[in-house]
């Protein structure tokens, strides 16, 4: 009887609204024929991304693409792999025959670290390796010292106190996040100048062993052979590598880690006019000190739903597909941030689009 090898997986993990999504839909584009198994965790109630990654042009049809993304929507991934995560690996192990590799997204606000270390478990290291870890860093976020892209006032307030970096469970996440990297992508390359972007790259390198390596792109164009194949088995050595939260998943078993200190805040309106939901969003960011904002809007007298992502005051918006016959034209949103008052946004949402 033939032994399979064991099927490799690439984590991408990095800070919310690095592009960690549109990574992935680059790679599936351009999968080249491999068998690629998706698992995306969203940190949220609403999984926006999972829905994204199943329009991409992957060369199924919708059923079999529901079947090959997996959404984690309850908590970061370090939390919720023993509920959650071990099962779904369990079963595209029973699967490996059919398949060539697994790409895994966490959430902006996971710790990879014991992810990584999860593929010690027996039942998945006799069966899986862990290709490399891939963080996406935010390029233009870094070089503001903001790590992702926060309102001004919140940057103003950070650089009040010069200690404030390393108490941030920000910083300390995003410390830890390069701490598990086999590669790094610093992404947005667009957007910065050549003398910022020198300045991050040597701000990151600073976080990195020596031998992980630093590549460059913008919207997540890297060549696929680039990115797979890398042969890292961070299994084998992720325990050698210090991250900030080390302390908090010991032998104690205690999980008290810094992500409560993010609130995932989900609001369901009714159609909203584009321009006014927009500047009703732009508002909340600047006063509320949001992080990300992602969700789909409906838009009166349009067939087709709109798709929003926001970092900070940066959005993106378009159209990605009509309206089903058997869904309700409702607009969803989710809101990621620190200290939310859930029914005070919704209010101030609704007040704006006069809802």
């Amino acid at each position: 009887m033939k032994t399979l090898a064991k099927l490799p997986v690439t984590i991408v993990t990095g800070f919310l609204g690095s592009g960690k999504t549109t990574l992935l839909r680059h790679m599936l584009d351009n999968a080249q024929g491999r068998r690629i198994a998706v698992i995306v965790n969203e940190f949220g109630e609403l999984g926006i991304d999972g829905e994204i990654l199943k329009q991409c042009a992957i060369g199924c049809t919708e059923e079999e693409a529901n079947g090959r993304v997996y959404e984690l929507a309850n908590g970061c991934l370090c939390c919720t792999v023993q509920e959650e995560f071990f099962p779904v690996m369990r079963e595209l192990v029973a699967r490996r025959a059919d398949l060539d590799h697994i790409l895994i997204e966490t959430s902006g606000l996971a710790l990879p670290k014991p992810l990584v270390q999860a593929f010690q478990w027996p039942e998945i290291r006799s069966a899986c390796t862990v290709d490399a870890v891939i963080t996406v860093v935010d390029s233009p976020a870094v070089a503001a010292g903001t790590f992702a892209a926060f309102p001004d006032q919140v940057d103003a307030q950070r650089k009040l106190d010069p200690n404030l970096d390393h108490e941030s469970p920000l910083h300390e996440l995003f410390a830890d996040q390069l701490a598990s990297a086999d590669l790094v992508i610093l992404n947005k390359t667009d957007l910065i100048a050549p003398q910022d972007l020198e300045r991050v790259r040597q701000e990151v390198a600073e976080e990195l062993p020596p031998a992980v390596k630093i590549i460059e792109a913008s919207s997540g164009r890297v060549p696929l052979d680039v990115l797979i194949g890398l042969g890292a088995g961070s299994e084998e050595h992720i325990d050698g590598r210090h991250s900030h939260h080390d302390h908090h998943h010991g032998d104690g078993g205690e999980d008290d880690h810094d992500h409560d200190a993010f609130d995932s805040i989900s609001i369901e309106l009714p159609q909203a006019d584009e321009s006014l939901l927009l500047a009703a969003l732009n508002e909340l960011v600047v006063k509320h000190g949001i992080l990300r904002v992602k969700g789909f809007a409906a838009i009166p007298g349009k067939p087709m739903r709109l798709l929003i992502q926001g970092v900070g005051s940066r959005f993106d918006k378009h159209f990605d597909r009509a309206w089903r016959s058997d869904e309700p034209r409702t607009t969803h949103l989710v809101l990621i941030g620190q200290d939310l008052d859930a029914a005070q946004l919704e209010a101030q949402l609704r007040a704006a689009l006069g809802a």
